[in-house]
């Protein structure tokens, strides 16, 4: 039996006749040996066509739906190319009305998914067009028979094949949750617009109930906190850091900056609420800092700008532009005029905010710096920055002399990791050094800035994330964040871990003890929450 297959894009003269020419022995030459029986897609029954005689029929009612067989017609898709030709098209016209409801949905792209690549034979495509016609013109008979069914269904079933190729993005349960409710904890006013001026910050007048009894108190030890006492959630990107803020009289309050171009101020003792967003900076935030007075916040990201902005004005007091990517501000101790700014450079910067230029820098032969700690009062700070070797970890840690911008010492750290963040302990001379190498690294604060050889902080994860560190306002518990999501507290005399909870589904990047509160810590994560622990 001689072949009737022929590609479309060959020269054979199975294609001669124009697209709407040909009688019904012409039309039974593009039909396959595929016997087909109408199912209960097929709204009033599907063609039989026979190769043998053939003759292709006209459509005949179903006589009995639940016994018709599933139609091929579901394994084509909407494709191009895979439409109905207009030699093999039903006579009359489409019904304007839709489909009842009981009829099943066509799969999405099933086709596409067992479709040969290459060309197509040309009398698989008519027959897959035929079939794409028997699904898509319904009988007038059988649509008047159940056409009061089908009217009380219809703009379901309408809906239900609209959206079959609409993507719906996921929204996580616990944000569900707080929509049906119509209130959550993250309830803040909206931003004013990028690039804009914020508002003024308003805060009640007065101290706030939880922390003025423990303003003029002795500071009581640190315990391990176990509960959560609320979850921030506001952020649509990863938060960088957190910090509560320095007066003890305003410590409610907590900074928080993202990789969301935004920084935050939250009421994160009393009501759990975010105060002000502020919008200044066209990428990311990577730093942002409370000033010592807790008036003002310097912020810094991945779009070389510094802001200075004014918390009860909302304006900015100072702006400026670095000619690196910042990820690194610290005041100076001595004159809060002055702050460091460290990020994708060789050199750290001295900025002057009265006249906002570049007083001072402190170059070296590195690509990076990680993070920027002040000791002995200002008058020496410590970078950490990424350069290493392969068996040693030479200008890791560089110890500087703020005024005369002279390394004092880059030989502190000799291990092959770099540290992404740095902690000075309250009460000993000694700081912490968070490692690449999965373990907190403990330094002596003054030269020749040794390393303890004997205690050592492990049990958590960096894996290339800024995971931070911070003691205890006591200075007997360390906290770190970890890449999986935990937080870990060890005792800082023994080196034991004293407690780890189950904080974050992702990453735990920062953590920070409260200044006045006992045991009250906060937490924050690559997913963009921030939790309070009590």
């Amino acid at each position: 039996m001689a072949s009737l297959v022929a590609y479309e894009d060959s020269d054979s003269e199975a294609e001669t006749e124009p697209g709407g020419g040909g009688n019904a022995a012409d039309q039974a030459a593009d039909c396959s040996g595929v016997a087909l029986s109408p199912g209960p897609g097929v709204i009033s029954g599907a063609a039989e066509a026979t190769f043998e005689g053939t003759q292709c029929m006209e459509p005949s009612p179903c006589a009995d739906p639940g016994q018709c067989r599933l139609p091929l017609a579901w394994l084509w898709g909407s494709e191009p190319g895979c439409g109905p030709s207009p030699r093999l098209q039903w006579p009359g016209k489409e019904p304007v009305a839709t489909t009842p409801a009981w009829v099943p949905s066509r799969p999405l792209s099933l086709w596409a998914s067992c479709a040969p690549a290459g060309p197509k034979p040309l009398a698989t495509t008519d027959l897959q067009k035929q079939l794409q016609a028997s699904w898509d013109a319904p009988s007038p008979s059988f649509w008047a028979q159940d056409e009061a069914v089908a009217t009380g269904n219809s703009a379901g079933s309408l809906h239900r094949r609209r959206n079959e190729d609409c993507v719906v993005p996921y929204t996580p349960k616990r944000l569900r949750q707080r929509q049906a409710a119509g209130t959550g904890p993250c309830q803040e006013p909206p931003g004013p617009p990028e690039g804009s001026a914020p508002a003024p910050l308003c805060v009640a007048p007065g101290v706030s109930e939880s922390i003025q009894p423990h303003l003029n108190s002795p500071r009581k030890e640190t315990r391990v906190p176990r509960t959560v006492l609320c979850h921030l959630w506001g952020h649509k990107g990863p938060v960088n850091s957190i910090q509560w803020c320095p007066v003890p009289a305003w410590s409610q309050l907590l900074l928080s900056a993202s990789m969301d171009r935004t920084f935050k101020v939250w009421d994160a003792v009393d009501s759990g609420r975010c105060l002000q967003t502020y919008s200044l900076h066209r990428e990311a935030v990577r730093a942002a800092r409370w000033s010592p007075c807790g008036q003002r916040i310097l912020s810094g990201g991945f779009d070389f700008a510094l802001h200075l902005t004014d918390l009860e004005t909302g304006t900015q007091l100072f702006s400026g532009r670095s000619d690196f990517r910042i990820t690194a501000l610290k005041f100076y101790p001595k004159d809060h005029n002055i702050f460091l700014c460290g990020g994708f450079s060789s050199e750290i910067k001295a900025w002057d905010v009265r006249t906002g230029k570049v007083v001072r820098g402190y170059k070296a032969t590195i690509q990076q710096t990680l993070d920027i700690l002040f000791l002995q009062e200002g008058s020496e700070f410590l970078s950490s920055t990424d350069a290493s070797t392969r068996d040693s970890a030479d200008r890791t840690i560089i110890a500087w002399d703020f005024r005369t911008s002279a390394k004092i010492s880059n030989q502190i750290f000799h291990e092959r990791y770099t540290c992404p963040s740095l902690a000075l302990h309250p009460r000993e001379p000694v700081f912490l050094a968070q490692t690449n190498g999965n373990y907190l690294a403990l330094f002596s604060a003054v030269w020749p800035y040794r390393m303890s050889r004997r205690r050592r902080y492990e049990g958590h994860k960096v894996e290339g994330y800024a995971v931070g560190c911070e003691c205890s306002p006591c200075g007997d518990l360390l906290v770190t964040g970890s890449a999986d999501g935990r937080v870990l507290m060890f005792s800082f005399r023994t080196a034991s871990r004293a407690c780890t909870l189950q904080g974050h589904t992702q990453a735990c990047v920062g953590t920070t003890y409260h200044p006045v509160l006992p045991s009250v810590l906060g937490t924050c994560s690559w997913g963009g929450d921030i939790k309070i622990w009590h």
